[in-house]
C-alpha cells in the first residue's frame, strides 16, 4: 500500500479496492515491525509449515 500511496493512490481507493481496514493500516505505518521480527515471523511459519507437512505424512493409516 505504501507503493500505491506514493505513485498519488490515495489510501482510502486502495483499502476499498483491497479490501483492509485504514486504522490498521495507518497504525502498522506508525511503527512497522523491524527486520529481526520480520524474520522471527518467517522463521516461525516455516517451522509451522515443517510441522504440518510431517503431521500430514506420518498421519496416514496403512491399517
Amino acid at each position: 500500500m505504501s507503493e500505491l500511496a506514493t505513485a498519488g493512490v490515495p489510501v482510502a481507493v486502495t483499502c476499498r479496492v483491497l479490501k483492509p481496514s485504514r486504522q490498521p493500516y495507518y497504525r502498522w505505518l506508525a511503527d512497522p515491525k523491524t527486520p529481526s521480527e520480520v524474520v522471527e515471523a518467517y522463521r516461525a511459519n516455516a517451522l509451522f509449515d515443517a510441522h504440518k507437512e510431517g503431521a500430514e505424512e506420518y498421519s496416514a493409516c496403512d491399517c
